[in-house]
């Protein structure tokens, strides 16, 4: 349990430092480069998702060794587009069916996705 607790804290790290990375991106894509905004939610979306492969991997899951790094790359690399379908989607629902404002969208995207990302990491990364 205590691992447990200790591996939650650290995705919330990792969490918090590529969505700083993936919000910070969106913005700058949108706002001075003139990207529509679901297209600049990709760019930072991948953005993020890079480096939140590499941390997780290194300093959050503990993954086997003797697993294909390809194989686990590949694994993250689905499930991280998979998240980027309900990302995606939940953001252009809330802006287009409620007129959210689309940085205001992209938090509660990221916290769906969040909560998406863990458990298939947990399950299929480790």
């Amino acid at each position: 349990m205590k691992n447990l607790f200790q591996q939650i804290i650290r995705f919330g790290i990792i969490g918090g430092i590529a969505t700083v990375i993936d919000w910070s991106t969106l913005y700058v894509c949108t706002e001075y480069f003139g990207i529509y905004y679901l297209i600049s939610g990709v760019i930072s979306f991948t953005v993020a998702t890079v480096f939140n492969y590499y941390a997780s991997v290194k300093w959050v899951f503990h993954v086997d060794p003797n697993k294909s790094k390809k194989k686990t790359f590949t694994t993250f690399i689905v499930f991280s587009v998979i998240g980027l379908g309900i990302n995606e989607f939940v953001m252009k629902y809330c802006v287009e069916s409620f007129g959210i404002y689309y940085m205001y969208s992209r938090v509660i995207a990221t916290a769906v996705t969040m909560v998406f990302n863990f458990i298939t990491r947990k399950i299929f990364l480790e």
